[in-house]
């Protein structure tokens, strides 16, 4: 296996897995001996076990973070603050990729960044659609499933309160669908979850006043 070869297979994805490898028929010992080769030459960066982007200036284009961010860890899907963010509810840039997952939570340190899991029980692994960032199709939580998560993921709903949920500076709320977003309430089946989640609707319908 050449780097050559690597670079004409993976010129469009520069992101892959280590057994995406197989295609060039190597012993699978060999094959990581090579990539920790070209990890240490600075051709590869590792971003996780048996996950590598080829670096730069011999990948053919950029690859996103989040795009990266829910490749690396499957399945799972942009949500909390980063979401929050890329639909304009919060004010601030949120730098670090924060991802649902029904996979154990985790914090991935790679190419200058945090990545950041949160764990979702399996049924409420939804709410999410692919949109297009920087040319990649990445899974995005609605603005709506967005917020539902930040609130089930502190404490399961139970230490929510008005001033906390004051302190995120919620804006642009005119689209924001509250009967989708008590939806997700329902599907969770935990009566202080859903206490919760109608509170916080009932917030952000008097700000919309």
């Amino acid at each position: 296996m050449k780097w050559e070869d690597v670079l004409r297979k993976f010129e469009r994805l520069p992101l892959f897995h280590s057994s995406m490898l197989e295609v060039f028929s190597e012993d699978l010992r060999q094959t990581r001996v090579q990539l920790s080769r070209w990890a240490r030459a600075g051709k590869l960066a590792r971003i996780r076990r048996e996950w590598y982007l080829i670096e730069k200036p011999w990948r053919a284009r950029e690859v996103p973070p989040a795009y990266i961010a829910t490749r690396i860890v499957q399945p799972s899907y942009l949500s909390l603050e980063w979401a929050l963010q890329h639909h304009a509810l919060i004010p601030e840039a949120v730098e670090n990729p924060t991802c649902a997952t029904t996979d154990r939570p985790r914090i991935i340190h790679a190419l200058g960044r945090s990545f950041l899991y949160h764990h979702l029980r399996p049924e409420l692994l939804t709410g999410f659609e692919e949109v297009i960032i920087d040319g990649w199709a990445v899974p995005v939580a609605s603005a709506e499933k967005a917020l539902f998560d930040m609130i089930y993921l502190h404490a399961g709903g139970r230490r929510f309160s008005r001033a906390w949920l004051a302190e995120l500076r919620l804006q642009n709320l005119d689209g924001f669908d509250t009967s989708r977003f008590l939806s997700f309430a329902v599907r969770s089946g935990s009566w202080g979850l859903s206490a919760a989640v109608r509170s916080a609707a009932d917030f952000i319908r008097e700000a919309r006043r």
